[in-house]
């Protein structure tokens, strides 16, 4: 039967974490003891998630309760409280993880809001917002549960004793840097994610509608295969969420540091209705409607739209200059290749060799296996006339080294330089 899911996967709502924990061992009243002394304590908790370069993660608990207000700050801990997070599947149900997370930190937020940090980073399991099944990734179902398993003292005198919270009702999930994308679809089209820059960026006063004054650059991120719509006899999932939340393509152009080299920045990403290399011909034509739909609706510098996109979607930002070459300031294709005569991704030497007119800068890494860099990358370099190439020997960021395909990291971090310029001011200074 096939599933439709809505515009974002549903968090399991209701779920709750029972108190106490050992400390119900400790201190076990009667129950008609329990209802007169302590008034019950229900508290809410949203999971705060960030994107890593390995994709999004829950990095801690943020939970609220207005009984918080009257406990003694000193009296929290990383004992206090026990988390426990089951993952299942939005396709089927099936497990995808289920396991305690390490509570490494917690601290207050306010007077009535705790929060905890976990465990996280690369490598770290069941911290993962994202299941990676049939070549595509999707957005689990998450069910956190929290126990309190040391009582939180007070500081108010004459009360019934220390604070323990009965139950813990699962919220949101909240990840600033995606939520700060709005969600849009083009009628009959592609759904996409569009990033607004501040109006306080760059040049131009904030008018009286908050919009950014004055006409902006517009990025257009197009993402590799996992991120494509699921289609299948059995499931059909199209979330325009992990655009955002496989990797930081997308998101590195929205940070404070690339909105300020561009002067602020409109950053849209497309979601292809299955992978771009499927149907170049078909998907062109797709993804200029949704930039042509962004150009109609904002303020965009029409001189300053530049087109980036790593594994398919590096594929896919050659076709898209080959098919439109004088629509883009620049291109970054990352880890891309084309495939041979007949193909549905195939570019001729001669196609590519004409994109000499679009300033491009080509990036890949040595140990790619998913896609020959030498093939594909080192030969386009060759064939287009004054590119620019980073060629990494691996892919490698903050100690630690990823799969070679993902030499999409790079440019989200602003790492590509040619004679002390990096690849994003290189951009900012491209005009059509």
């Amino acid at each position: 039967m096939s599933t439709t899911l809505p515009r974002r996967t549903l968090l399991t709502t209701g779920a709750a974490g029972t108190a106490l924990g050992t400390l119900a061992i400790l201190t076990d009243p009667p129950a008609h003891a329990e209802q007169n002394d302590r008034p019950r304590s229900r508290a809410r908790f949203d999971l705060d998630a960030e994107v890593l370069d390995g994709g999004e993660q829950v990095v801690s608990l943020t939970i609220r309760s207005s009984r918080l207000e009257a406990v003694r700050h000193t009296s929290l801990s990383t004992d206090t409280f026990s988390v426990h997070v089951r993952a299942t599947s939005p396709l089927d149900g099936s497990l995808a993880y289920e396991q305690d997370r390490a509570v490494t930190s917690a601290r207050w937020d306010g007077s009535r809001s705790i929060v905890l940090g976990l465990e996280h980073g690369e490598g770290v399991e069941g911290a993962s917002t994202l299941l990676y099944t049939q070549d595509r990734n999707v957005l689990l179902d998450l069910e956190y549960t929290i126990t309190q398993d040391q009582p939180l003292a007070t500081t108010e005198r004459g009360t019934r004793g220390p604070v323990v919270l009965d139950s813990f009702v699962q919220g949101d999930l909240r990840d600033p840097e995606v939520d700060s994308f709005t969600h849009h679809q083009v009628r009959g089209g592609l759904k996409y994610r569009l990033f607004t820059p501040s109006p306080g960026a760059g040049p131009g006063r904030r008018n009286g509608g908050g919009r950014p004054r004055g006409r902006r650059p517009l990025v257009v991120w197009l993402h590799g295969v996992g991120e494509g719509r699921l289609h299948t006899p059995e499931h059909d999932y199209y979330d325009n969420e992990t655009t955002l939340r496989a990797n930081r393509g997308a998101l590195g152009f929205a940070t404070a540091r690339a909105q300020a080299i561009f002067g602020g920045a409109y950053v849209v990403a497309p979601q292809s209705t299955s992978k771009w290399m499927a149907d170049g011909d078909g998907f062109a034509p797709m993804i200029q409607a949704v930039i042509d739909e962004v150009v109609s609706r904002e303020r965009i510098d029409t001189d300053r739209i530049h087109v980036v996109g790593c594994s398919n979607g590096g594929y896919m930002t050659l076709k898209m200059v080959a098919e439109n070459p004088r629509e883009f300031a620049s291109q970054v294709p990352i880890c891309s290749a084309v495939s041979e005569p007949g193909d549905t991704y195939y570019l001729s030497d001669r196609t590519i060799r004409a994109m000499r007119s679009t300033p491009t800068w080509l990036v890949a890494a040595e140990t790619d296996t998913s896609l020959d860099p030498y093939r594909n990358t080192v030969r386009f370099h060759e064939l287009i006339d004054g590119s620019i190439m980073s060629l990494y020997p691996t892919v490698e960021w903050d100690g630690y080294e990823y799969p070679g395909h993902w030499s999409w990291i790079y440019v989200a971090r602003n790492d590509p330089a040619k004679s002390g310029r990096h690849i994003w001011q290189w951009m900012a200074d491209q005009r059509r």
